[in-house]
């Protein structure tokens, strides 16, 4: 057996390529559920990884499939070639079970996504004698240590979502989906249903309600609108299924009352912002909400990777009023969380990335491409409304019990959603800033970003009541241990 393309660097596209895969809508109740696909998220033993354990593929084209190597140019993905000519992926053991639902074309990931690229010749041939030229590699922007250990902190509390991480300039550090799957273990490496949108699935980027952190965008829609007060009652019964803030019970001695804007956002309440989305109505809603967010139905957002497909849909006065709290028929996907955290903090929305550069098949190092465009700014919000969202993120931020080190200011949200699984999805949508950041800084490479950079983190958890969770505040402690893996 010969063994190719097993260098130590990074690669990545120069276009939007047409084939990726969308941010898929959350699935309906009538949606059959996936079979069980004989999977595991533990690391592979020796004796597991054997030849027999996966079949080659047959070589495409005459090319032979180039590498993906991360941010640092760590070695993630390559090709093998076969006594019998044929090819088959190869993944690097360390980072094989993080990054499988979000690069193998099992999962329909990256490998689907930029194929063109990694099968378009290198040019400079990699082995001349060689029965085939070989492909180009990509260097992604995510850090391969970091997924890695995100991964493994989420496994370790048994954390089943997703957590998502994006620099200031656009790019994704790490898409964590828990649990994941070891794809050297699995027999056919073409594309498979089950392990691209069953329980292995990529949860970062498949849509779901997103619940209060939606809020995020009302309130703003509430500054611009001059709202600063509602009359609260904690449940609002206007007929039909009556809205509740979450503490209407716990704490209803405290009701009624009159909530100020920055109160309602730092608090969470629902009637606030229901309220606020009655009095402008639908029209005005959705043109706010595409104008300084990119968020509608009609507004996709075309990334490397695939479409970011956001959804609302608006029907009656009480799917308008519900919208306003992240329920309804809004779905999004953590990755535009993410990308809204960002927004929220600097005042701009830009459009997330994951491909950096193409390099060199021969070395992983030497960058023959440029990747996708960076800083590139596709929503903002007024100057004259940015101070207000960044005051109640801050507030809500004490509220977390997580304390930022010196030089660093946390800003976040908390969200509860209600899906039509067992159990209500948590969130936490927030951003470490670096008070020595700048937010229109692009960069060659990320290996000092740490030093100026900040982040903005997506924590999502699918599965609170076996651990112990009812609202989003309950995650505090897991965030705070995410920001300490991406500081230390």
């Amino acid at each position: 057996m010969r063994s190719i393309f097993r260098y130590t660097s990074f690669l990545l596209a120069v276009t939007f390529i047409a084939s990726a895969v969308s941010c898929s809508s959350s699935a309906s109740p009538s949606e059959p559920e996936p079979q069980n696909t004989e999977v595991t998220t533990a690391a592979v033993t020796e004796e597991e990884t054997t030849e027999e354990a996966v079949p080659a593929m047959a070589v495409t084209g005459g090319i032979v499939k180039g590498n993906f190597y991360d941010a640092n140019g760590k070695l993630l993905v390559s090709s093998e070639v076969q006594d019998d000519g044929s090819v088959k992926r190869v993944y690097e053991k360390e980072y094989a079970v993080p990054f499988a639902n979000i690069i193998t074309e099992m999962s329909a990931g990256y490998d689907t996504t930029f194929d063109e690229v990694l099968m378009t010749e290198n040019p400079v041939s990699a082995d001349s004698s060689y029965a085939y030229p070989v492909g180009q590699s990509i260097q992604l922007t995510l850090d391969a240590d970091k997924q890695k250990a995100i991964y493994e902190y989420m496994d370790e509390k048994k954390i089943k979502g997703s957590c998502v991480v994006l620099r200031s300039d656009g790019s994704i550090l790490s898409q964590v989906s828990y649990p994941a799957y070891d794809p050297t273990t699995v027999k056919d490496q073409k594309y498979d249903e089950d392990l691209a949108w069953g329980e292995v699935g990529n949860k970062a980027f498949q849509n779901y309600e997103p619940g209060s952190c939606f809020k995020i965008m009302s309130e703003v829609i509430a500054d611009k609108h001059g709202i600063y007060e509602q009359w609260d009652e904690g449940e609002w019964d206007f007929g039909g299924t009556p809205i509740v803030n979450w503490d209407h019970e716990t704490n209803k001695n405290s009701y009624p009352m009159s909530r100020s804007l920055y109160w309602a956002f730092v608090s969470s309440s629902n009637i606030f912002f229901a309220k606020t989305f009655d009095q402008i109505g639908v029209d005005g809603v959705l043109d706010d909400l595409e104008t300084m967010f990119h968020f509608g139905a009609e507004c996709d957002i075309p990334c490397d990777f695939g479409d970011i497909e956001n959804n609302v849909e608006i029907y009656c006065d009480d799917d308008l009023r519900r919208t306003a709290f992240g329920q309804s028929y809004v779905l999004t996907c953590p990755i535009y969380l993410a990308a809204l955290g960002r927004e929220a903090v600097f005042g701009d929305m830009v459009r997330p990335f994951v491909f950096k550069n193409i390099v060199d098949t021969n070395d992983g190092k030497t960058v023959i491409g440029e990747g996708s465009k960076s800083g590139d700014v596709i929503a903002s919000i007024p100057e004259a409304y940015r101070q207000g969202l960044k005051d109640g993120m801050i507030g809500v931020a004490s509220e977390t019990g997580i304390y930022p080190p010196e030089g660093y200011t946390l800003y976040a949200k908390t969200g509860t959603a209600e899906t039509w699984f067992d159990d209500d999805f948590l969130y936490i949508t927030g951003a470490i800033v670096n008070e020595k950041d700048d937010p229109k800084a692009s960069y060659t490479d990320y290996s000092n970003y740490g030093e100026k950079g900040s982040y903005s983190i997506v924590l999502q958890v699918q599965n609170p009541s076996e651990l112990g969770y009812s609202f989003a505040i309950h995650a505090s402690a897991l965030y705070g241990d995410i920001i300490n893996i991406l500081l230390k």
